[in-house]
């Protein structure tokens, strides 16, 4: 399990960091207004840029922490900068990095349970990390991303992929 949890969300944290950079430099180089980028929303029901920032860190710590049967961290919502992001960032990709391989013995038959809006799921750990958490963190960073792009941040696959 450790080989499907923490190399990818390490990767994705990256990646994240990364198109982070590139946004508040494009900011800089066009005389944006940086809040021009973090409040933006690509409809009006959905989420701003730092709101996806900020949840796409929160499914990446909460999975090695639920499969291992750990607490789940929690982390305030409060960055208002590029440079608080990339501290949320660091923090996050901290946590992700200690977990050790040990740590993960057992964990994909554990049972996760988690509290939506509306009931409770329950579901086995690799359930957890491939149907359910991963996918969520991929959403919100994919939505990032295209934030970005959209408000004419040069990015490309590569960028998105960590490559």
């Amino acid at each position: 399990m450790h080989a499907y949890v923490v190399p990818p969300l390490t990767r994705a944290l990256s990646a994240l960091s990364n198109i982070l950079t590139k946004a508040e430099a494009h900011a800089t180089e066009a005389k944006i207004d940086p809040d021009t980028l973090l409040l933006f929303r690509l409809y009006p029901d959905m989420l701003n840029f730092t709101r996806q920032v900020q949840l796409t860190c929160d499914f990446a710590a909460r999975l090695p922490a639920r499969v291992v049967g750990d607490e789940v961290p929690s982390f305030p919502d409060v960055e208002k900068t590029f440079g608080e992001l990339q501290s949320r960032i660091a923090r996050t990709s901290a946590h992700v990095a200690s977990f050790a391989p040990e740590r993960f013995v057992g964990a994909e038959t554990r049972e996760v349970a988690i509290k939506t809006r509306t009931s409770e799921m329950k579901m086995s750990g690799v359930d957890y990390a491939t149907q359910y958490a991963l996918p969520q963190l991929y959403f919100h960073l994919t939505t990032a991303y295209d934030i970005l792009r959209h408000n004419g941040v040069v990015l490309g696959k590569r960028d998105y992929m960590g490559a």
